[in-house]
């Protein structure tokens, strides 16, 4: 007696994202490492100066943590309320915060207590930078004034009041020590030159601006507020270029790949967009739990670290080559699986007796059914919930092999209106997939003409025959249109293919006529 042999299931191409060298690039990234912080991540930086360690202020704290280190290797607490923007200088040896108490420290990373407190403003500070010369300090405040500090002599340079709300963020230039940018909630983005009394240049962002970032060249500056992610050229004295709308929620940070070619924005929607910076499209997302206050990018990569408002810290490492290689699975095995390999590759000798040990064979549910020849049950295990919703090839592959077998008209027979019900839906939601359609039409007709009689009997089934009449119409008008393109497609093409050239003899070049032909000679064509 032949072996029974289970029903086939076709294997499909999956519709999902394209795998492009981003997707690959960006992905190969360990699991994150999460970190419980004592308040919401406000911002994230690292350390120019090897070994790349970052600073994460939060709440009240400002941690320094290694680059693979989950404990902070320096903590600094000489805070008497919420702490802003802790920011390495380019040597990664002083480090300098904001404070809600209005006041702005310098810090020593080797050491614990403030070298300068910066006292001048009158309210809260929210953004600290270092300048290219490293002698100099930026700040910005919510009493509308971004001022220059001389570190030396803590002593104020010049302050600025041209915004009309609150400055939020800022960004000194690497190339020029004199040259800085601040943006605001009044909307507006201001270039400073620190050898003039007031702004050289003024853009208007539309929304309140959270975060800016210069380019490395410094020729394009990027602003994020609102939705919106927008890119400037400050060679054509602030021209916008880009205006990027692809987050739900207020975007908050930005970040720019090691090689500059990406842009990387995180908003409240919990989510991180990638940009190529060539045509500014997105090629890469990354999905957090709670919404995204701060992002950072290590030198080359190597790691990607949020923060988040629910004081989670996640810090994705980037695989190692060793990493990245799929351990053998001989490797993986257990080495006492040798026991049970014993022999594998042993060559027969003439005269040696192969004695083969049965192989149990493991059948699904439905492949019971049908070796019991139970046509009816076999199908209702391949119409449950989970097949018709998340395998549908199945249940096709299970209709088709019914009707294989000649017995689909009798496993469609006598359901009642639930389970009629069901079968419908199933047909309303899979028949029009170019991969199941040969096999559900089928189905369909045989439902049809089964329970032509029990039509206009009850009000759900009617409701559905009638989707399905609509269903079917619209896909004729789809095709009906899809060919008429072909047909348009197949006469430009035609037009569009070198023609053979007729040869000139016994053809009259005056009138195109042969020789000895008149002109009534030939039928012509009366067209109405």
């Amino acid at each position: 007696m032949a072996s029974f042999k289970p029903t086939k299931i076709p294997v499909y191409p999956k519709l999902g994202e394209k795998v492009t060298q981003d997707t690959l690039y960006w992905k190969n990234y360990k699991a994150p490492v999460q970190i419980k912080e004592f308040g919401a991540v406000s911002n994230i930086d690292f350390s120019p100066a090897t070994p790349h360690n970052f600073a994460v202020t939060a709440f009240t704290r400002v941690h320094v943590y290694g680059p693979f280190s989950q404990e902070p290797v320096k903590t600094f607490t000489r805070f008497k309320d919420t702490a802003y923007c802790g920011r390495f200088r380019s040597d990664g040896q002083l480090l300098v915060a904001g404070c809600e108490d209005s006041v702005v420290r310098l810090f020593d990373v080797s050491g614990k207590v403030a070298l300068r407190m910066f006292k001048g403003h009158t309210k809260a500070v929210h953004v600290t930078d270092f300048t290219s010369d490293r002698y100099q300090i930026l700040t910005g405040s919510d009493d509308y004034t971004c001022r220059l500090w001389d570190i030396p002599n803590a002593a104020e340079l010049t302050s600025y009041r041209e915004h009309t709300d609150y400055i939020r963020c800022g960004v000194t230039s690497k190339l020029n020590r004199d040259l800085f940018v601040t943006g605001s909630y009044d909307h507006t983005l201001k270039v400073f030159d620190a050898r003039v009394d007031k702004s050289v240049m003024t853009m208007d962002h539309g929304q309140p601006v959270e975060s800016v970032l210069l380019y490395p060249s410094e020729g394009l500056l990027v602003s994020a507020g609102g939705r919106y992610v927008k890119v400037w050229d400050l060679l054509k004295g602030g021209q916008p270029l880009v205006s990027l709308r692809n987050h739900h929620k207020t975007v908050t940070c930005l970040a720019l790949s090691s090689n500059g070619q990406r842009l990387l924005s995180a908003s409240l929607d919990r989510h991180v967009k990638v940009y190529n910076t060539t045509d500014y499209k997105v090629v890469h997302n990354f999905d957090y739990a709670a919404a995204v206050l701060s992002l950072a990018l290590a030198p080359d990569d190597e790691s990607i670290v949020v923060g988040m408002t629910n004081s989670i810290l996640s810090i994705k490492h980037r695989k190692s080559p060793e990493d990245s290689k799929e351990i053998p699975s001989q490797q993986r095995r257990r080495p006492s699986y040798r026991v049970f390999v014993k022999g594998k590759n042993y060559v027969p000798k003439r005269g040696d007796y192969l004695v083969s040990k049965p192989v149990k064979q493991h059948l699904a549910k439905y492949d019971k059914q049908l070796r019991k020849f139970n046509a009816s049950k076999a199908f209702d295990v391949a119409l449950q919930t989970w097949s018709r919703q998340k395998k549908p090839e199945v249940t096709v592959a299970v209709i088709k092999e019914l009707d294989r077998r000649g017995t689909l008209k009798n496993a469609l027979a006598g359901r009642n209106e639930q389970e009629l019900s069901r079968l419908l839906n199933f047909l309303i939601g899979n028949l029009v997939d170019a991969r199941f359609t040969p096999v559900l039409v089928t189905a369909a007709e045989i439902i049809l003409e089964t329970y032509q009689s029990v039509i206009g009997q009850s009000p759900i089934v009617d409701r559905q025959l009638l989707r399905l009449q609509a269903l079917m119409e619209d896909e004729l008008e789809y095709q009906k249109e899809l060919l008429n393109v072909l047909g348009m497609l197949d006469t430009m093409f035609a037009f569009s293919l070198p023609r053979k050239e007729v040869p000139c003899s016994g053809i009259n070049r005056s009138n195109g006529l042969a020789q000895g032909e008149t002109s009534t000679s030939r039928p012509q064509l009366q067209v109405t």
